[in-house]
């Protein structure tokens, strides 16, 4: 395979060829065609073209086209299968980065459905009052930066680490340049291939580059960002350049982490938090041949717990069949290539200095349907280091392979320290089924620590493993780990948008943000509101109710009624020196159904459904005898899909003398014109 660059809209070859070669054969797979690009038109490209074209689109849009994406390339995977045995990965190693990514795509779009609005920006919080007399006032908005993400990734999962970057960039509205490893650039090759010939995404949205990032970062500006994904010791050299610093251009790393698996005291041999933690410990290390940031590289057990544990995981590993992927009796491929199988051997050498070799040797193995000699094959390494406490290299230097070394500690407070001397690390898993333990543990090492798994024998089915990010959730972690975070749900958004803070009269502000606030003007409506389409409903269209007057009568009825005969509504003598009522007092939820007969218009009409309401409070009791009012204000629309839209509503129930006694947001559906 020759493999080219997809920039400007065209597949193009650079001046370079650079040999990569199979894992499991040390054949030659394909040929990367790098550099003598012109990068500076690249991003030039990326901003002016996919960024625009992106902006055009609102969430909905965007998310949409991530799922036609995953529909996509799910209907295609099995090439991208295929491709990953040269690279070492067995088929269920590839259905992780494989099917993973497209997963990662469809949780994104789901979750931009669901959870944004129809719009081409967020509001981030409320109306802030800024004076007195209520002229003046702030918000805060978001919106996409007018640059290009630039994606760094990892060669170990070629498939799900463009993917997982992929789909929040896109769904904040930001173009993207992916750059994968050149080891496994082929399989990403492939998946860029796929991405390009669909024709889903505008122009401009993906460009990949295959090979050197040459002269590109002299030409990023404050509105790019770089997500990176890789060693610490290339990811420092990164965020040194000059421009990154002059230009303050965001920087997401997820590098080095030295992730702990930590048994606790109570999880026994025998128990099945000791045995879910001695399959999770031998997964992990075989797993991608442990080439996951995620693995499992120190194991922390009680001291009481280490003999048995030992004998388990040698029992387990001895188990493990080595060799060609593409065989299914094979449970572990080789490493990615020989030049990580030496740099891996040379961490195993340093850790060794500190550490026994009690599982598996380098020198004497075997493998299944492949040379040995030919191929990047290893087998799992366990180590044991006696006096982790004095150690050094066991909390600092991560083989990037089937490697792990445990270690024992005396009591929770010992374990808490050990598992924080790795600096920073992405996840920890803490085995046990005593609640206490666990919120010790978690509490202890929470800090150092981007993502927390506890595993006792209630979730034992259903938990995703120890090294298996979520993207409904934090990926990344502190310090070693590099600081960033490129999942969690919606949250992963804000790398690639700007908050910016408005100041303004009631009036400017909800013209801009497109949602009315207090104190800007309504708009009386020409009849009742709930007749409007919901194209014709203007934001700020407002009715007013006629009062109905809460009896004593009603109180009682709505109490016997419902079965809520809470004693503020039922004994004047129990709230006397009531701190908040100053005798019985109607129910919240009567008021509620009250406003809904002063402001529901009965007809059949644009209005198709309520459903829900939102931040709802309680501000003055009503008494028996006291008038209510409602008014209802639109205050957003978010459009749905062709048939309908939501409405947000601002709803106020006032008392006769002009009290507010509640607040809330009604939703509703709206019904669009036929025409």
């Amino acid at each position: 395979m020759k493999l080219e660059s997809f920039v400007q809209g065209q597949w193009r070859a650079g001046r370079n060829l650079i040999e990569i070669r199979s894992a499991v054969t040390g054949d030659v797979v394909a040929e990367a065609s790098s550099g003598g690009l012109d990068l500076r038109q690249t991003l030039a490209y990326g901003r002016e073209t996919g960024g625009a074209n992106l902006r055009r689109l609102s969430f909905h849009q965007r998310a949409e086209l991530l799922k036609k994406l995953a529909t996509y390339l799910g209907e295609r995977k099995e090439q991208l299968y295929k491709l990953s045995f040269a690279t070492g990965a067995t088929r269920g190693d590839a259905l992780i980065d494989v099917d993973g990514g497209i997963g990662t795509l469809l949780a994104y779009a789901g979750k931009g459905r669901r959870e944004l609005p129809n719009a081409k920006f967020l509001l981030d919080g409320g109306v802030e009052p800024l004076s007195k007399a209520g002229n003046f006032a702030g918000r805060h908005i978001v919106t996409p930066l007018r640059g290009v993400a630039l994606h760094i990734n990892a060669f170990n999962f070629p498939c799900w680490g463009l993917l997982e970057k992929l789909a929040p960039a896109l769904l904040a509205g930001m173009p993207v340049i992916s750059k994968p490893a050149t080891v496994t650039s082929y399989v990403a090759h492939a998946l860029a291939r796929l991405i390009a010939e669909s024709q889903i995404l505008p122009d401009g949205a993906l460009q990949f580059l295959v090979g050197s990032t040459d002269d590109l970062f002299d030409h990023l500006t404050c509105q790019d960002v770089v997500s990176f994904t890789g060693s610490a010791a290339t990811s420092q050299t990164l965020q040194r350049h000059p421009v990154i610093a002059r230009e303050a251009v965001r920087f997401i790393a997820e590098r080095d982490s030295l992730n702990a698996a930590i048994l606790a005291p109570d999880a026994a041999p025998g128990t099945p938090e000791f045995d879910l933690f001695v399959k999770e410990v031998a997964k992990e290390m075989t797993v991608k041949a442990g080439q996951k940031c995620t693995a499992i590289r120190r194991a922390l057990v009680p001291s009481a717990h280490l003999d048995a544990a030992i004998a388990a995981l040698r029992t387990r590993l001895a188990a493990v069949t080595i060799g060609d992927p593409e065989l299914e009796s094979v449970r572990m491929g080789p490493l990615v290539g020989l030049d990580q199988r030496r740099d891996v051997l040379d961490h195993v050498a340093t850790l060794r200095q500190e550490a026994e070799l009690i599982a598996g040797d380098p020198n004497n193995f075997e493998v299944e349907g492949a040379d040995a000699r030919r191929g990047a094959f290893l087998p799992p390494l366990l180590l044991h280091c006696a006096d982790p406490a004095r150690a050094t290299a066991v909390h600092e230097v991560e083989a990037f392979g089937p490697v792990c070394t445990l270690m024992a500690y005396g009591d929770l407070g010992e374990a808490i320290a050990l598992t924080n001397r790795g600096g920073g690390s992405l996840v920890a898993s803490v085995y046990t089924f005593d609640a206490d333990t666990a919120a010790e543990l978690v509490f202890g090492v929470g800090s150092f620590h981007g993502r927390l798994l506890i595993v006792d024998r209630d979730c034992a089915k259903e938990q995703t493993g120890h090294g298996s990010p979520m993207p409904q959730l934090l990926h990344g972690g502190p310090g070693r780990a590099g600081g960033g975070e490129e999942l969690g749900g919606l949250r992963s958004l804000a790398h690639y948008m700007q908050r910016t803070a408005l100041q303004g009269s009631p009036a400017m502000l909800s013209a801009i943000t497109v949602s009315w606030s207090k104190g800007a003007p309504l708009i009386e409506a020409e009849r009742h509101p709930f007749r409007y389409h919901f194209e014709d409903l203007a934001i700020g269209q407002s009715f007013q109710s006629k009062e109905r007057v809460v009896t004593l009568q009603d109180i009682e009825h709505f109490a016997h009624f419902t079965g809520d005969t809470f004693y503020a509504h039922m004994d004047e003598e129990a709230t006397k020196g009531h701190p908040f009522f100053p005798g019985r007092v109607a129910h919240g939820y009567l008021l509620l159904s009250f406003a809904a007969g002063l402001f529901v218009d009965p007809d059949p009409g644009p209005v198709l459904a309520n459903y829900g309401l939102d931040s709802l409070r309680f501000i003055k009791p009503v008494l028996p005898g006291e008038a209510i009012k409602v008014r209802l204000t639109a205050k957003e629309k978010s459009p749905r899909n062709a048939q309908y839209g939501e409405v947000r509503w601002d709803v106020e129930i006032t008392t006769g003398a002009g009290d507010t006694a509640a607040t809330y947001e009604l939703l509703t559906m709206n019904a669009m014109r036929a025409d």
